[in-house]
């Protein structure tokens, strides 16, 4: 399963999104949607279950495949 940011970052560019687009679709501040696509859920901001439901149904992903990614643990950087 891919990490949050991964999913996040995959889901924009096969949607043609970016983060304004997402946080007009969604409510979600610009500035935390971009965390979230570079850091995924284990930055220094995390998103909230209301926030990741917000973004699978603005993403038309599966909620529980949002919330697995927002689990996963990224890969540790070499």
């Amino acid at each position: 399963m891919a990490e949050l940011s991964q999913l996040l970052q995959q889901t924009m560019r096969r949607r043609h999104l970016n983060a304004e687009d997402l946080a007009d679709r969604t409510g979600i501040r610009t500035p935390r949607i971009r965390v979230f696509a570079a850091d995924g859920a284990h930055g220094p901001v995390r998103p909230t279950p209301e926030e990741l439901s917000e973004l699978a149904e603005a993403l038309a992903l599966p909620l529980r495949d949002v919330q697995e990614a927002a689990r996963t643990a990224a890969p540790a950087p070499a």
